[in-house]
């Protein structure tokens, strides 16, 4: 590394007149010379190395397979947008949901993290201006008597410098500075995309554990209305017994049939409170004081466009901040480049110097020092060539994972567009085997009071109806969650105009 320094110092003496560029020269001539100087630095500054950002291109289909030819031409299109889990009409759900922006430690995390990034910038943009500093000395020296060319002149002397001003300019010549900037600015607005994605995905995941916690509510009624016809059953058989028309076996069966449904509901009970206590960290409560009512499912979920497939691109926050991050890795080839141009830095100070306090503040003690410095790296072993390649490698990176958080994007949307369609065909399959259930242990029943069949049969009919009735329950939570899942895959009601311009 070499460095060519083009300074113009000077300390005036009593018999030359203060100038910038010596006591002979005019101010014309500065003037013109300065001018000059500005004039190419302000040129120069306009020059910015670094290829210009372009977002990549990413394939992107006409339509959902899912959907076919869905246009998007329906007044329920704003359904899933702002608060999107009001379209559930649960205040339950609701009030749940408002408590996650004010509580949730994730969030605050993430926003403390989009508040750094911001930070950042205006770290980075100080150093597009100059960097003043200020300071006086008094100083008390001694010489020594062996320094050579030593003279009798004296050994003690006073050192006044009050106050001294110095400051130093980086000209960005090659846009080093501002692509640091650019940099900066594109990590920042993804941060602010990552916040937005951790603020849907929280409250995604409330409302999946709600619903899930839901449809154990719904298993719960079930088994316990169940439990009660069971022990009616039971009675029913001891009674038959006592008559001596149903044997010691019956009765058995059917207190066992009764035991394993109340351990299925104790069972149900021990998941209901894992999902609630997930509940209360979400909300930012400690589980030990949060409690919530049961409330069973009873609604199917509502009608869910899910718009084109290049709304994604503008409605995913994690895909606008995979976006914001190519430009940052773009910023960062501009960097990279930059190196191989000379650094320009302009650097002056000026103050009063005097070896007594009687003459400090006298017209001959001002002095300054104005020049600028121009450092090149001539030799580095190909480092700078190493960091440019480092960066354009970084680069594709970056749209390698934007392309594929686009392609992952469609994936889920596409999953849960189909879950959403097979559950609900399933569900109407699921209904008729209920009917059919309820039918077979009616019969079952008239078959076993009437003396045709053993209590066996029963209890065969009995757990059919009552699995049947689980799997009904189950595929409801299945498509409640689907439901969920699908408005977290179109982006909630976000978009990229929520980005900040930090």
């Amino acid at each position: 590394m070499t460095s060519v320094i083009l300074p113009s110092n000077r300390k005036p003496s009593p018999d030359k007149a203060p100038g910038l560029l010596g006591g002979k020269c005019p101010h014309r001539g500065l003037r013109v010379s300065y001018g000059l100087l500005c004039a190419a630095t302000l040129w120069l500054v306009g020059c910015m190395v670094g290829p210009k950002y372009t977002r990549p291109a990413a394939e992107v289909p006409a339509t959902y397979k899912e959907t076919g030819d869905w246009k998007t031409a329906q007044p329920s299109d704003d359904a899933a947008r702002g608060e999107w889990w009001k379209i559930y009409q649960d205040p339950q759900l609701d009030a749940l949901e408002s408590r996650i922006d004010v509580s949730n430690q994730n969030l605050k995390a993430a926003e403390a993290q989009f508040r750094i990034a911001r930070d950042q910038i205006r770290i980075a943009r100080a150093s597009l201006y100059p960097n003043v500093t200020g300071g006086g000395t008094a100083t008390g020296n001694r010489l020594s008597k062996n320094k050579p060319y030593y003279t009798d002149g004296g050994m003690n002397y006073a050192d006044y410098q009050i106050p001294v001003a110095g400051a130093s300019y980086e000209l960005d010549l090659w846009g080093r500075i501002r692509h640091i900037v650019e940099q900066a600015r594109s990590e920042a607005q993804a941060t602010a995309a990552d916040l937005a994605n951790v603020n849907l995905s929280l409250h995604a995941e409330l409302a999946t554990d709600y619903f899930e916690m839901r449809g154990l509510d719904a298993q719960k009624r079930l088994l316990d209305s169940t439990v009660t016809a069971y022990e009616q059953a039971l009675t029913l058989t001891q009674q038959r017994h006592d008559g001596g028309i149903a044997s010691e076996l019956d009765v058995a069966q059917a207190q066992t049939q009764l035991e394993t449904t109340r351990a299925q509901g104790q069972d149900v009970e021990v998941q209901r409170s894992a999902y609630e206590h997930a509940i209360a960290v979400l909300v930012g409560q400690p589980a030990s004081t949060f409690s919530v009512a049961p409330l069973p499912l009873d609604a199917p979920p509502p009608a869910i466009p899910p718009g084109l497939p290049s709304d994604l691109l503008e409605r995913r926050p994690d895909i606008a901040a995979a976006e914001r991050r190519m430009q940052e890795a773009n910023a960062g080839i501009g960097i990279a480049r930059a190196a191989y141009f000379p650094t320009i830095t302009l650097t002056g100070s000026a103050g009063l110097e005097s070896g007594s306090l009687g003459t400090l503040f006298q017209g001959p003690s001002f002095l300054w020092s104005l020049g600028p410095t121009a450092v090149e790296t001539l030799f580095d072993a190909g480092r700078r060539h190493a960091v440019s390649d480092q960066a354009k490698a970084e680069y594709d990176q970056s749209i390698a994972k934007y392309r594929e958080t686009v392609l992952e994007s469609f994936q889920e949307v596409e999953d849960n567009l189909a879950a959403l369609r097979i559950l609900e065909a399933e569900s109407k399959t699921q209904d008729g085997a209920v009917a059919a259930a309820n039918h077979t242990l009616a019969l079952s029943n008239n078959r076993y009071k009437g003396g045709v069949s053993n209590y066996l049969e029963v209890i065969t009919a009995q757990s059919a109806a009552l699995s049947d009735q689980r799997t009904a329950v189950d595929i409801l939570t299945r498509r409640l969650s689907a439901s969920v899942l699908l408005i977290k895959a179109i982006g909630g009601g976000w978009n990229t105009s929520r980005i900040p311009a930090v």
